[in-house]
């Protein structure tokens, strides 16, 4: 499991899409997905079934939610499934997304 907030969620994308070993699931939250262009490329079969988690504010001044939207679409468009939320808030955790993050966790570690 990879997660991360804001950089650390870039990372987490970044770095799981292309990991070679398969993982439980990447959370990436308030965040984007980085060198989107050469993941078509570079992105291990091995982690092309992997559960992601998109959480992003609505208002988000840091990293717009269009950065966050975009990767999602962007993802889902080379067949990563993607479970994304949004919330009314900045850049920041809510306790709705806290309560989403837990179900999303019980559900992909149980499998």
């Amino acid at each position: 499991m990879l997660a991360g907030f804001s950089q650390g969620g870039a990372i987490a994308l970044h770095t799981g899409l292309r990991y070679p070993q398969k993982l439980a699931g990447i959370m990436a939250l308030s965040t984007y997905l980085p060198s989107a262009d050469s993941l078509h490329r570079e992105g291990t079969p091995e982690n092309k079934s992997t559960p992601i988690f998109m959480a992003h504010g609505v208002f988000d001044p840091v990293i717009p939610l269009v950065m966050g939207a975009g990767s999602m679409t962007f993802m889902t468009g080379l067949g990563y499934a993607v479970e994304w939320k949004q919330y009314p808030m900045q850049h920041s955790v809510c306790a709705q997304e806290v309560a989403d993050i837990g179900t999303w966790l019980r559900k992909v570690l149980k499998a």
